[in-house]
């Protein structure tokens, strides 16, 4: 039987790649988006002809009500949800509300991961996707412009560790993949132009991860045992790899 999986933001990036590499191990991704409905069309259908399973579905987890008829209409669709990947993010949007990675980062993903709860069966799986910058904030520099997402990135993985003993009582496996910045991602292009300092730096310190890295390390985090402190980490072996107290 293949596992559903639902991938946030996966129209694009990390997040399309990760539900590229699913498909092919045998899984059904949904393909989730906010406003590229045919770019999640395009990938649903370049994953169907290589003989993957795929579907799309519109929200704005951002929004509540939103984020939960995702949940419902997943489950509908399909009579269950194996597997949530929680790889939405933003805020450095030159348009975003000052309040907007917070409640993307933070609000959004506890509201989402508590929607989907009761529809994880035993055996289920959560995984967190953020960046070395996030995860390390509270201890290592930022890049400048990067500082909201970082804290509300932080505060979002922070709150699904707080529901890791909910998580373990109903079964269900929780990781975090913290990933060094990720070659050619919207993101370090965003970072080159704002603060191309601690990108030169990080490059210093060895090739990026790439894309396709990262995706195999997130898809992985779907069968792998939780490694220790629920944490997986891409890239960066400068960091200490000591996760902050959470």
């Amino acid at each position: 039987m293949k596992r559903i999986v639902l991938i946030t933001g996966s129209s694009r990036g990390i997040g399309a790649e990760t539900a590229r590499v699913l498909a092919a191990r045998g899984d059904h991704v949904v393909v989730n988006y906010r406003e590229k409905r045919k770019r999640a069309e395009t990938i649903a259908a370049e994953i169907r002809a290589a003989g993957g399973s795929a579907s799309t579905a519109g929200a704005d987890i951002a929004d509540p009500g939103s984020a939960t008829a995702l949940i419902d209409s997943v489950v509908s669709e399909f009579g269950r949800l194996d597997v949530l990947i929680l790889n939405a993010s933003g805020g450095l949007e030159r348009d975003a509300a000052p309040d907007y990675a917070m409640a993307l980062n933070r609000d959004a993903q506890a509201h989402l991961t508590r929607t989907a709860l009761p529809h994880l069966p035993r055996g289920g799986r959560l995984v967190f996707v953020t960046s070395h910058q996030a995860h390390f904030s509270p201890t290592r520099p930022v890049p400048t412009g990067y500082e909201p997402i970082a804290a509300s990135k932080r505060a979002g993985e922070d709150a699904l560790r707080a529901m890791v003993p909910e998580f373990d009582s109903r079964g269900i496996t929780f990781t975090v993949v913290s990933g060094d910045m990720i070659d050619d991602t919207i993101i370090v292009r965003l970072l080159e132009r704002r603060d191309p300092d601690a990108v030169t730096a990080r490059r210093d310190q060895g090739a990026l991860p790439t894309i396709e890295d990262f995706a195999t390390a997130i898809a992985d985090a779907t069968i792998a045992p939780a490694p220790d402190n629920h944490t997986v980490y891409v890239g960066g072996q400068d960091f200490p790899l000591l996760t902050p107290a959470p």
